[in-house]
């Protein structure tokens, strides 16, 4: 059973072959690219469904390739790295990662991470929260779509996936550990700077001022709460 196309953009051979191997035999079409600008050329030439990219490649970066991928597309993209901090994590996200998994990593782990990541790539397409209004932005869930004043905001999968849970969920505090579940599946760990880049960068899709929300609020040592005047619309 063909379980989605995958591209692999590593300079590492060695890890671009195991890949290749591990993901054929668990049902993947895999194509791989040594470096960044192979990585963008191979991405815009073809059809992908999820994208797993080294962060620390020569030239053009993984963080880079990103931002490129993210400029057009909302394909699924899991950044790879030795690095571990959170300030690396933090600057992937906000390139429009959708996770980050750590080098090295046990194969079991990454295919746990691209299952749930995959698994929630048409998760808005039937919502049971389908419409909402944040003051003067209209949300359809459906369509998603995002109007700012006559101009839509684009949102990436996760950026939807994390609002779209909230919204199910509306004006009650969500625990961090709910969230991470709910949205990056039940193997998510306790990354809580994860919720934290993302909620970030839907208050400056979202909110009038950012540094003050009006809507995606942030309850201490708990969690987030979606403020609504009125719940969602089917």
């Amino acid at each position: 059973m063909n379980k989605g196309s995958v591209l692999v953009v590593d300079n590492d051979p060695q890890i671009c072959r195991m890949m290749r191997i591990t993901l054929v035999a668990e049902g993947f079409e895999v194509s791989d690219a040594r470096n960044g600008i192979e990585g963008l050329e191979r991405f815009r030439s073809s059809r992908f469904d999820l994208v797993l990219l080294d962060v620390n490649m020569p030239g053009m970066s993984g963080v880079e390739v990103c931002r490129e991928i993210r400029y057009g597309s909302e394909v699924a993209i899991i950044m790879l790295s030795v690095h571990a901090t959170e300030g690396d994590k933090t600057k992937a996200l906000d390139a429009g990662a959708d996770d980050y998994v750590t080098k090295p990593f046990s194969f079991p782990e990454l295919l746990a991470r691209m299952r749930a990541t995959l698994r929630r790539r048409g998760y808005p397409s039937q919502p049971e929260c389908k419409r909402m209004r944040l003051g003067e932005i209209e949300i359809d869930f459906e369509a998603r779509q995002v109007q700012v004043q006559d101009e839509e905001e684009r949102l990436t999968p996760k950026e939807w996936d994390l609002l779209h849970y909230l919204a199910t969920h509306p004006n009650r505090t969500v625990s961090h550990r709910e969230l991470l579940r709910g949205v990056w599946g039940s193997d998510a760990g306790d990354e809580k700077e994860y919720l934290r880049v993302f909620i970030n960068r839907l208050r400056k899709k979202l909110e009038s001022s950012p540094q003050n929300p009006e809507y995606l609020l942030t309850e201490p040592w708990m969690g987030y709460r979606l403020r609504l005047p009125n719940d969602c619309t089917s």
